[in-house]
């Protein structure tokens, strides 16, 4: 177990400096797996999510680091920090236009990579702690573990479908939603889910977050069309 418990996936060619990164970062208290071409960086891509932060380089073996990043980026939030010796800014601005959250040009300092590496792991927690959470009135819905509570006392535990429900309103919160968008986008093709299936829903939701049921403050019905989420 490391010191830190996070851990950092290095894709750099250059065995040398492959080696001073991996010990510093080491010594910082980070596991770190090393990769040296493209082609294996890429067998990473399922297993994306297990890393705090992927340190890339450009110029690879194989796969461009440019590739490499656009995977990545379309199948985890894990931040990505380019280091690379095409260090103008057109590269750079290719390099966060493809997703990268920073990007570092050789030669560099290695206190200068360890501090961006803090900021970047520091942000992307914080960003994640926020997205995992959701509160409705007095009500804090963590969506991770699927428990309501209020006041820090556990009220209700959720499916995961209520969770799911619940993130299409928040992301689209003030919008009127239809019936059959909402089938649409959680339920797809799935015959036996008709429209009744969403009232139903909605009924739970007012039965749990609302004062008054009758008069709701959150989950408003839209007559004829669905329902719209207002949280404030």
């Amino acid at each position: 177990m490391t010191e830190n418990g996070l851990k950092i996936l290095l894709i750099e060619d250059e065995e040398s400096l492959s080696n001073v990164i991996a010990l510093n970062l080491k010594l910082e208290g980070f596991e770190v797996i090393t990769v040296l071409n493209g082609r294996e960086a890429l067998s990473y891509t399922e297993r994306l999510g297990t890393f705090d932060l992927v340190i890339l380089d450009v110029m690879l073996p194989e796969i461009s680091g440019w590739d490499i990043c656009s995977t990545f980026k379309r199948v985890a939030s894990t931040p990505i920090l380019f280091i690379s010796a095409k260090g103008s800014s057109l590269d750079k601005i290719k390099g966060l236009k493809l997703g990268a959250d920073d990007y570092l040009a050789k030669p560099f300092d290695l206190e200068e990579l360890l501090l961006r590496v803090q900021i970047l792991i520091s942000r992307n927690r914080k960003e994640s702690s926020v997205e995992n959470k959701l509160q409705i009135g007095s009500f804090d819905v963590d969506l991770n573990t699927y428990e309501v509570k209020q006041e820090g006392k556990l009220i209700a535990s959720l499916t995961k479908r209520d969770v799911q429900l619940l993130q299409l309103f928040k992301k689209n919160e003030g919008k009127v939603l239809s019936r059959d968008f909402i089938l649409d986008e959680l339920w797809g093709r799935e015959l036996e889910i008709t429209t009744r299936t969403i009232d139903n829903y909605i009924l739970s939701f007012r039965k749990l977050f609302e004062k008054d049921v009758k008069n709701p403050h959150y989950f408003h019905s839209i007559r004829g069309v669905g329902y719209k989420f207002l949280n404030n």
